[in-house]
């Protein structure tokens, strides 16, 4: 697994499982977001059928090995060593944003998705909030309501990305917006899909990076976010779009405890 954050890339290795997890270097020019998946119903050995709550829960489990095993200062407190007296533990927000406590204090930023039949992870290395979607082109066949969630100029943009199907420029489309409204924590509860424009992207390793601006009510409930452009890299799935987006919240920080913190809540 390669360690150096200066340079777009994903890179990939396999857990003790067999899963695949990948890297990806300076999606928002800081530290690495490791990223899984799993199938979200799976049996095991024992015969006993697993969900998508419980695929959850593993990749949590597999993607905070690999983050401890970086040197990022941020996370030394936490290794491996102290599980038992920080355990995992991932709970929801008020609107379904999850997180990760680590015993009593905030853990790195987690994000999730399903489709194809698989559940995706996404975590970050740092103090960035984090969001990951994954959209299939099937998603936006037929009678689809494209002006109600696009705005001309980016659906144009991306139609060349996607060699002018529309179904497929639809799907990475959808999964920039949903990837940041995720990052936000708000899903589409409180922003409407149009007021988060995507803007013509970068062609890096690996995928497109998209700059993306929050317009409108987005930009009036969320003033914070709309100070800076939020970046999105994108990655093809077969037939479908990954999207992760890291937001830099202005003075945001996950507090390390120390001796006189480590029993208390952040």
């Amino acid at each position: 697994m390669s360690r150096r954050y200066g340079q777009m890339g994903v890179n990939v290795a396999k857990d003790r499982e067999g899963v695949t997890v990948h890297t990806m270097n300076s999606v928002h020019r800081r530290g690495p977001v490791f990223y899984a998946s799993l199938p979200r119903d799976t049996e095991t050995a024992e015969g006993h059928g697993t969900n998508g709550e419980e695929a959850k829960h593993r990749l949590v489990s597999i993607l905070w090995d690999h983050l401890v095993t970086m040197d990022s200062p941020r996370w030394t407190f936490y290794r491996s060593s102290n599980r038992a007296a920080f355990p995992i533990q991932l709970v929801y927000e008020s609107l379904g944003k999850p997180r990760l406590l680590l015993g009593a204090h905030r853990g790195p930023a987690i994000s999730f998705s399903e489709g194809g039949g698989k559940v995706w992870a996404a975590l970050c290395g740092d103090e960035c909030d984090i969001g990951i979607d994954v959209a299939e082109a099937v998603e936006f066949q037929g009678e689809y309501p494209f002006h109600r969630v696009f705005n001309a100029q980016e659906l144009q943009h991306v139609l060349h990305l996607a060699g002018g199907d529309l179904a497929k420029a639809s799907a990475l489309l959808w999964s920039i917006k949903e990837a940041v409204a995720k990052a936000m924590g708000c899903a589409f509860h409180l922003v409407d899909p149009r007021d988060i424009r995507v803007y013509p992207s970068a062609v890096e390793h690996g995928g497109p990076a998209f700059s993306v601006r929050l317009s409108g009510n987005a930009r009036m409930r969320f003033p914070m976010a709309a100070r800076r452009p939020i970046t999105v890299h994108s990655l093809a799935q077969a037939e479908a779009w990954l999207s992760i987006a890291a937001l830099i919240w202005p003075q945001h920080h996950v507090a390390r405890p120390n001796a006189c913190a480590a029993g208390q809540r952040d």
